[in-house]
């Protein structure tokens, strides 16, 4: 069967970014390039240094003892799409159309939703007063796309939360991206609203903001079934988390490495056409899955790297994504054994520190991926 290639709109949209970044170049000497723009002045983490800790992580050995454990889960072989494998979730093992008539049920509209949003706070281990006074400043809206949060710059306005809202109600999808952008919005709201000095407002980068939106999103269903802190909870959940956290970072650090790369090759090729910048991205890609990923699933040659559109919509963004999920391990490990809602309070009120200051203020340690690695140790001894 033959197949007609797409026009190269996607490339020369990526393009159009390079060149419309390239331009501001020159007004920024300190800073002479969008990459260390991104990495140095946005994220204050240097991109070689982003990057290495990404290759760490990449060829680690506890990849391929996971992808045996998927394998074996799965009952066969891995494929290349098995990089988005989700059965460690524990929503894997519920039918998703329970979930949707739940869901719609508890949440016909935005209003039901916003009406809710102070006694999730409550069931995470907020007091009553400080649910009401986080929720009280956060808006809902119906959103045309998946779902976004976005944070006020002044106190007095609110932060929004946007999430897909059906006619017939919310399904578990808008739900669950609900709860990942509530996350991001009690981040805006603790460290705007009670920080000492408005200069300090926020955290050091997307990432910490990403990661307080992923320890929310994991906790979806214990919300939803009103099982938090339940004393009935399961025995391996500890260990199937640690394992969806370690899979869903090898699959996005991959995907960043191709982002950053692509942007490498752009500045050494400014005048390259739509056409050659696609031929290039899916080079990009091949090369980095038979670096890190052949070996792994026992594939070569694989372009699905390349598919990612945040690649085209955010620059540069996604490696904020594995940078959170690490600091979001490391924040669950700070959790146990303290009040969700206090110590989250505590950890996302010390302001726009440096992400290193920030950290050790926070948990104790720099970001770092060996809690991580130490975690997947102990529950592959665990999960069989």
């Amino acid at each position: 069967m033959q197949f007609k290639p797409e026009p190269d709109t996607r490339y020369q949209m990526l393009l159009n970014n390079f060149l419309a970044m390239k331009e501001m170049d020159a007004y920024t000497p300190q800073y002479p390039t969008y990459i260390q723009r991104k990495f140095e002045q946005e994220m204050e983490i240097p991109q070689p240094e982003v990057e290495k800790l990404f290759i760490s992580y990449l060829t680690s050995p506890q990849m391929k003892k996971v992808a045996a454990l998927i394998s074996s889960r799965l009952g066969r072989k891995l494929e290349a799409f098995d990089i988005w494998y989700d059965g460690f979730k524990s929503r894997s093992t519920i039918n998703e159309e329970q979930l949707n008539k739940l869901v719609k049920s508890k949440y016909p509209t935005k209003e039901a939703l916003a009406k809710d949003l102070p006694v999730i706070l409550e069931k995470l281990g907020f007091t009553k007063e400080k649910a009401a006074y986080i929720t009280d400043k956060v808006a809902v809206d119906a959103s045309r796309g998946a779902g976004h949060a976005w944070g006020s710059m002044m106190k007095g306005d609110k932060a929004h939360l946007r999430t897909r809202i059906g006619a017939d109600g919310m399904n578990y999808k808008g739900y669950n991206i609900a709860v990942h952008e509530f996350g991001h919005n009690v981040e805006q709201t603790l460290d705007l609203y009670d920080i000492d000095y408005y200069m300090l407002n926020g955290v050091p980068n997307t990432a910490f903001t990403e990661a307080l939106a992923f320890i929310f999103q994991k906790r979806d269903l214990d919300i939803l079934m009103n099982t938090v802190n339940s004393k009935n909870e399961n025995t391996d959940k500890e260990a199937l988390l640690a394992l969806d956290n370690f899979w869903s970072i090898y699959e996005i650090m991959g995907v960043s490495i191709v982002d950053m790369n692509v942007w490498k090759w752009l500045y050494e090729h400014p005048t390259a056409t739509a056409a050659e910048l696609k031929k290039e991205v899916i080079s990009i890609a091949i090369e980095t899955w038979n670096k890190y990923y052949a070996d792994v699933f026992g594939i070569k040659d694989q372009p699905i790297l390349a598919i990612y559109s945040h690649m085209i919509d955010a620059p540069l963004y996604l490696s904020a994504y594995p940078i959170g999920h690490l600091i979001d391990f490391q924040i669950e490990g700070q959790l146990k054994g303290h009040n969700f809602g206090t110590e989250i309070q505590r950890i996302y009120t010390q302001g726009k520190l440096t992400p290193e200051a920030w950290m050790k203020l926070a948990v104790g340690e720099k970001i770092s991926i060996n809690p991580m690695l130490k975690a997947v140790d102990e529950a592959l001894l665990k999960i069989k």
